[in-house]
């Protein structure tokens, strides 16, 4: 052992009895790995910028731990941002942030990989970063410091942490962060400098390294072109996309301490062919790929054996479109009922068929029937192409609360591009449409609870040219509802406005708002995530101090013309076709699930190819006709 990591195993143990929920801190769960440190070439810790509870159920997480600890050649250890309490305490005694399975520094492994799911981990992670003792900026840190990556469904506008990060892993990482590891490993046998390893990274597909690009502006603020330091550099980051799914983990970290979901995780598929004009998942994570039910029980007996878990859940964007969902369900549910496991099935869409999927399970009702109508109008769901006739809601309504649950979860969006007051108000006749149609089968019990969210037009969908809502219009529109649902066995929650705006100005903001991030964690900003954490006038005095106006990225329309700050950053997905569908949207003209027609997003192309190669992959695209240009890797001017 060596006598720093001695040193700070003497520490926890003066600490750790001092803090809430040490269980977070001290590693040892089943199912974790511990590899010798001197028998790999290359240490990589997996970093959830949010705390144990949270981090540990993340399965983004879990997988690329499990697959790099396949290999011989690396370890795979795991850091999660301690809690303010902890913090305080390794911070008096000058204590590094380390790594749960070794009780080694971060400062000591050659990789740092940082999963970014939302954006409002981004102090968080200038918090953990600070903790280790790594520079905060790429551009300070050196040879023996470890290369900072970052990925997740954030990077798909890595900007505003651009300079923060020395490279980004665009789009799926089960392929990709092999790729990096392999680079990292020939840079170190070679002896050259930081800036070589970066430029091998840029050869990536997939990777972005920022440092290699300038942001140019024009004096109005906007951006004018993103230049390139290096000619040789890609113009455009396509992303990563593994053509069939791998098996997915099965020996998951059963943790010390209670967290958010104790359970077994597994992704029935991939990808969503609905077109939802406001949902980034369903965009950047085209196309569509399924995993085989056998692969799917195996994987679910296997993690059951491993874990002694009692739950499973079945995940996807939108379970009822997979193809074998009847087939999947009939089996796990004979399985479920003769082990007495619960498993849940999220995402489902409004209709009889997922009220028997549902039924089926045989799960707890005691949880409630989530649905997601989003819009309560014909005019808004045309809008956001999410076409749910009221009539169908409510038949669907009954059904759920002649089964057995009390309670139906309905969420809905304010906010969407040119909603009015009138579509606000019918959220809230809808809502009381639907537990009048639960009294009338089960009386007084129905219960229902309305979730309202605020829109936030975001990168890659057909509404980044939108604006998002002022607080003050999202303040109006959540009176109203507060006003109009009210009375027994209705309950309203909603998003504080602030929220919101954090959440625009860090999704569609350009490399300038870095500062405001730095800025913001100076003043004190970190778990933004968290409402009693949460500083607004942070933010505020950071903007301020930077000389940035908040109101530039969450309030303006954008033109055709105009050049977002992710442009260069590519999904697959072209904007010609996002334009397309943001006025298609402004036309209120509804798409069909792309499933039964193809209306050339440009990615489908590119994959249909790998379809006819592996016909067993179980894809979900149509055959279309070959183009003579793979849309991905076009230009993609509108």
């Amino acid at each position: 052992m060596s006598l720093e990591k001695e040193n700070l195993e003497r520490q926890l143990e003066r600490i750790l009895p001092t803090v809430q929920k040490p269980g977070r801190y001290v590693g040892g769960e089943l199912n974790q790995v511990l590899k010798d440190w001197n028998s790999v070439e290359t240490r990589v810790a997996l970093a959830f910028p949010d705390i144990y509870d949270l981090g540990l159920p993340n399965l983004g997480l879990a997988i690329l731990y499990d697959t790099l600890n396949a290999r011989n050649d690396v370890l795979a250890e795991r850091v999660y941002t301690p809690w303010v309490d902890m913090e305080l305490a390794m911070r008096s005694f000058n204590l590094p942030l380390y790594a749960l399975e070794s009780h080694r520094p971060i400062a000591d492994f050659d990789i740092l990989g940082i999963t970014l799911p939302y954006e409002t981990l981004y102090t968080n992670t200038l918090n953990l970063l600070d903790l280790t003792g790594i520079p905060l900026f790429s551009s300070e840190r050196g040879n023996e410091h470890p290369l900072v990556i970052a990925g997740g469904h954030a990077c798909y506008n890595p900007e505003p942490m651009a300079p923060f990060i020395d490279a980004f892993a665009i789009g799926e990482g089960e392929e990709l962060i092999h790729d990096i590891v392999d680079a990292v490993q020939a840079w170190k046998r070679s002896g050259k400098d930081r800036s070589e390893l970066l430029r091998s990274l840029m050869q990536i597909p997939g990777v972005y390294v920022p440092s290699l690009y300038q942001p140019e502006y024009h004096l109005d603020g906007t951006i004018k072109a993103m230049q390139k330091v290096d000619p040789a550099v890609p113009t455009r980051i396509i992303k990563r996309i593994v053509a069939t799914l791998p098996p997915p983990p099965t020996r998951f970290i059963v943790p010390s301490i209670d967290v958010v979901h104790n359970r077994v995780a597994v992704e029935i598929m991939r990808g969503c062919t609905r077109g939802c004009r406001f949902c980034h998942a369903g965009m950047v994570n085209r196309p569509v790929r399924e995993r085989s039910v056998p692969d799917i029980l195996q994987a679910i007996q296997t993690s059951l054996k491993n874990t002694g878990y009692e739950e499973i859940a079945l995940l996807s964007l939108s379970s009822s479109d997979y193809t074998q969902i009847v087939e999947l369900v009939d089996q796990i549910s004979q399985h479920a009922s003769q082990n007495h496991l619960t498993i849940s099935l999220p995402s489902l869409r409004i209709e009889s068929f997922s009220i028997d999927l549902m039924d089926k399970l045989k799960g707890s009702r005691q949880g409630g029937f989530t649905l997601a109508p989003e819009a309560a109008t014909d005019r808004m769901r045309s809008t956001i192409n999410k076409p749910i006739a009221t009539e169908q809601l409510l038949e669907t309504a009954r059904a759920i609360y002649a089964r057995g649950w009390s309670t139906i979860k309905l969420y809905f969006m304010i906010g969407h591009p040119f909603e009015t007051l009138d579509d606000v108000r019918a959220i809230a006749d809808l809502c009381k449409a639907v537990i009048s149609e639960g009294r009338k089968v089960i009386g007084g019990r129905a219960k229902l609870h309305a979730g309202v969210s605020t829109f936030v037009p975001k990168p890659h969908t057909p509404f980044q040219w939108a604006p998002c809502d002022t607080p003050e219009q999202i303040f109006s529109k959540q009176e109203l509802l507060r006003s109009e649902l009210r009375g027994p066995g209705l309950k309203l929650t909603w998003t504080n406005p602030k929220d919101t705006m954090l959440e625009a100005w860090l999704s569609r903001g350009d490399r300038r708002m870095s500062q405001v991030i730095y800025q913001a964690w100076k003043n004190g900003a970190k778990f933004d995530a968290w409402q009693d954490q949460y500083r607004f006038e942070h933010w505020q005095d950071a903007f301020e101090l930077v000389g940035l106006d908040p109101a530039f990225y969450t309030h303006r329309s954008r033109t055709e013309d105009d050049i977002f700050p992710w442009d260069h950053i590519s999904p697959g997905v072209r904007k010609s076709y996002l334009l397309g569908e943001y006025k298609a949207s402004q036309a209120q003209v509804l798409r069909q699930d792309c499933r039964t027609q193809c209306f050339a997003c440009g990615i489908l192309p590119d994959f249909a190819e790998v379809r006819r190669e592996n016909p067993g992959d179980h894809w979900m695209c149509p055959e279309v006709p070959k183009r003579k240009k793979t849309p991905a890797l076009e230009s993609d001017a509108p």
